[in-house]
């Protein structure tokens, strides 16, 4: 897929692996939407990228919210390009140490943001790009973002690690749905990013994270994130692929 000329829908978009996608595509050519509950840091993004770049404050587990932001998408061309960044995570452990159980909403609300919102933006995004003209046999491209905790669930991670884990599950089947529509589906496992969800911990928990990253022994850059997601709008031959993004880490129980 171009990016050039395209229109690309980016959750999470504000800060963090979202911002830094949105970034690379708008400097290789696309129009975006910047979809975040952030309005303020979003909309000083999009007005520092300038035109073809707006905001749409979207909760991404609504329908009525994230049809209107595909709709503002589509004001700008063809969307052509979906990117699933948006999340939360939350630490919890089925049973506290006096057995009192996981709070139930907690859990609900991880699965409502990371997994149902993620379903909810691929869903209406395919309806649009499946509108789409074929460029070079493809009408559209969907990212979406898991995390190695899908795979490496730590003490605590009941809920994120379910979210997650649905998400890797979903790409096969949706991307064997969007087949006919020459629609490509992907998905990132990130290990330990550099993001604002890290940005608050004290330099020495941060240092011990990066450390214990076999190669590079570092906190992975929203860049790198971005890089990969552009090369997989790119690539025609890349589907239904789940790509970890570590650094070889494989995590420990806690």
């Amino acid at each position: 897929m171009k990016i050039e000329g395209a229109v690309a829908l980016v959750t999470g978009g504000a800060s963090g692996l979202g911002e830094a996608t949105v970034r690379r595509l708008v400097a290789d050519g696309a129009k975006a939407v910047i979809v975040d509950m952030n309005e303020e840091r979003g909309e000083a993004v999009a007005k520092e990228l300038g035109d073809g770049v707006v905001f749409q404050k979207t909760d991404v587990s609504d329908e009525a919210q994230v049809q209107a932001a595909v709709d503002a998408a589509k004001k700008l061309g063809d969307l052509r390009v979906a990117v699933n960044c948006a999340g939360v995570g939350w630490a919890a452990r089925t049973l506290k140490r006096d057995g009192t159980p996981h709070d139930f909403d907690l859990f609900k609300k991880v699965i409502s943001v990371n997994l149902v919102g993620t379903f909810n933006v691929i869903r209406l995004a395919a309806s649009a790009m499946s509108q789409n003209e074929p460029l070079e046999g493809e009408r559209g491209v969907i990212v979406n973002t898991a995390s190695i905790a899908a795979f490496d669930g730590q003490i605590g991670q009941a809920a994120y690690a379910a979210s997650k884990g649905g998400v890797v599950g979903l790409t096969l089947p949706v991307a064997r749905d969007l087949s006919k529509a020459q629609i490509r589906v992907c998905t990132i496992a990130p290990g330990t990013f550099d993001t604002p969800m890290l940005a608050g911990l004290p330099e020495e928990v941060r240092q011990a994270l990066a450390a214990g990253i076999p190669n590079p022994a570092r906190l992975g850059d929203p860049k790198e994130y971005a890089a990969l997601a552009k090369h997989i709008v790119e690539n025609g031959y890349l589907n239904a692929e789940v790509i970890r993004l570590d650094g070889a880490l494989r995590m420990p129980p806690k």
